[in-house]
């Protein structure tokens, strides 16, 4: 259940909540930008960015898996800055800004720990403050609070269907705006996203390799990326193992994303056979060749990319009929 309502002149006391120590910790890096209310300063593109083999993709939509798909995109329309919409006038799926939220039915409930390489994904706040308490308001569920991690900043997860997990932080706008993710090693896998989607890097590039802790927690490596309006944020899977240590107990190894309740991410080409001939002369594992999908509406393939993520590769960028 979410916590009670609180006031402004308690959130003072809010900090002392228990997530406060996972949270300042995860916020310092993630969303410092945020914090200042300023751009990052882009540096030049790395080589790996210029010597791309693939021409820049789009980002196009996430995947998610539900038990029931029809009260997961009431949920998404009515809690969030996005709205329901038909892709290709015929599937029923959220629409956010410049990319869609497809949501599959499966007959279990998937898998949802904190274990594989897509973390959370999520919303800005003009007024974040505000905004917490209207969805307590209206009955929405958080697994983490609301925090604050500088004077105007707040950040908070809610607790979405089949377990999803999406932030809600300050930001300067209200938008779908960001795709955290974990990893083994983040500055090889951003590498990878910027080498083979086209992926600008955020702040100062490349950034330092060296372990960075804060209160006996790994926080770093981490890289910042963006394509097109989307923030792809990645952490060390060391933070997970340790900050949700519970979720690991059988297991040591990263979980396939394939099948959790957050299945994939998709990005787009303008040609698509053309960038998936440039995946197999790079020797790209390409799980599903190009086939059509959600009905005959996408043409897509599928590969895997760093730390067992699935990805599809769809023809054309993602546009609302």
């Amino acid at each position: 259940m979410g916590p009670e309502p609180i006031s402004r002149r308690s959130m003072a006391a809010n900090r002392q909540l228990r997530f406060a120590r996972i949270t300042l910790i995860f916020g310092v890096l993630a969303v410092a930008p945020a914090i200042s209310g300023l751009r990052y300063a882009q540096s030049s593109q790395p080589d790996s960015a210029r010597q791309a083999p693939t021409p820049g993709a789009h980002f196009h939509h996430l995947h998610l898996n539900s038990t029931d798909p029809a009260a997961a995109l009431k949920f998404y329309a009515s809690k969030f800055d996005c709205e329901r919409a038909k892709l290709g006038d015929t599937i029923d799926a959220i629409w956010a800004q410049k990319s869609w939220i497809l949501v599959n039915k499966v007959q279990a409930p998937p898998a949802w720990q904190l274990t594989a390489a897509i973390w959370h994904f999520g919303w800005g706040a003009e007024d974040m403050e505000a905004t917490y308490q209207k969805q307590l308001d209206s009955g929405t569920k958080f697994f983490t609070p609301i925090t604050q991690l500088a004077p105007s900043f707040f950040y908070a997860y809610v607790e979405g269907p089949d377990h999803a997990l999406i932030e809600l932080n300050t930001a300067s706008h209200h938008h779908f705006g960001h795709l955290h993710l974990l990893s083994e090693d983040p500055i090889p896998a951003a590498e990878w996203y910027i080498k083979y989607f086209g992926a600008t890097p955020r702040g100062t590039w490349p950034p330092s390799r060296e372990p960075r802790f804060r209160k006996e927690v790994q926080i770093g490596p981490s890289a910042s990326l963006m394509v097109d309006n989307v923030n792809i944020i990645i952490y060390p899977i060391q933070y997970s193992r340790l900050v949700y240590k519970d979720h690991w107990k059988d297991q040591t190894a990263m979980s396939p994303t394939e099948g959790r309740v957050v299945d994939h991410v998709a990005f787009s080409f303008d040609n698509l056979e053309e960038a998936l001939a440039q995946f197999r002369k790079e020797g790209m594992q390409i799980t599903q060749p190009i086939k059509p999908t959600e009905k005959g509406k996408l043409r897509s393939a599928f590969i895997q990319g760093p730390d067992k993520i699935k990805i599809e590769l769809v023809q054309g960028q993602a546009q609302r009929q």
